[in-house]
């Protein structure tokens, strides 16, 4: 067997260690991402035939993990259908729930903690949910409440508010939204946004604007992303089909890299 030149095989030694390090170097900025999604029934995957594959943080997490840069994504949805801001502040019950799955995160995975919050459908209703209806001046103060907590307890994390979604005008179940909610959900955007802006000064880098699109989106494409529902006024139309959540967990996902970029 013919010997290779031994400057052959310093050329290929050099190669060798350089393709190496070249790996090692992109598999350490491979980013883990631990996503705790805090909302309500539309982020749970109400209506759904198993919200447990077909939830939009399930989508939302399999498009994250096809990102460049992306390593390993944990999620756990924690939607509760017809709860409000109210419900999720920190001293009531709830928010233990979301702090329980931040912590099992950081117990047991590496990575960037990250909460995607997006609270308001049921803050809006007319009647029904738990300290409907919430003013906007009262929404945007219970946002912060809220994040402000997860700012404390979690100094590494990031927070992203997602705009809530458009309802039909004549959304009426177990609670009453009608076109009144639907004016009020709308008042909530600028508090959101406003809001954002203000940690942006105070503590940069850690509260993000996300998803503003899909609110306009499925006003535009209820009649194939939302479930007909029936209600007390006709047909209505709030929670995604398959097809919507699949959608809606793209349109999260993307602020959400957006915002980790």
């Amino acid at each position: 067997m013919k010997k290779l030149p031994f400057f052959l095989i310093i050329v290929y030694a050099i190669c060798f260690c350089s393709e190496s390090l070249w790996a090692q170097k992109n598999l350490k900025k491979m980013q883990n991402l631990n996503i705790v999604f805090v909302g309500n029934s539309i982020t749970y995957g109400a209506g759904l035939q198993n919200p447990e594959t077909e939830a939009p943080p399930v989508h939302a997490s399999a498009y994250l993990m096809k990102q460049p840069g992306i390593g390993k994504v944990n999620y756990s949805n924690q939607g509760r259908s017809g709860y409000t801001t109210v419900d999720f502040l920190p001293s009531g019950d709830t928010f233990k729930f979301v702090e329980e799955a931040a912590n099992n995160f950081q117990k047991n995975n590496d990575g960037l903690l990250i909460f995607s919050i997006i609270l308001g459908t049921n803050d809006s209703a007319v009647k029904g949910p738990l300290g409907s209806p919430v003013s906007p001046d009262s929404y945007q103060q219970n946002l912060k409440t809220i994040a402000n907590r997860l700012l404390k307890d979690y100094p590494e994390c990031k927070i992203v508010f997602q705009h809530p979604l458009w309802y039909s005008p004549n959304t009426y179940n177990g609670a009453i939204y009608l076109q009144e909610g639907l004016d009020r959900l709308i008042s909530y955007f600028p508090k959101i946004d406003a809001l954002v802006k203000s940690y942006a000064v105070k503590c940069p880098g850690r509260v993000f604007l996300g998803d503003t699109q899909a609110f306009m989106y499925y006003k535009k494409h209820y009649l194939t992303e939302l479930q007909p529902e029936h209600g007390n006024q006709g047909i209505f139309y709030l929670h995604p089909n398959k097809k919507g959540a699949e959608n809606l967990g793209y349109f999260w996902a993307k602020a959400i890299f957006k915002a980790i970029k």
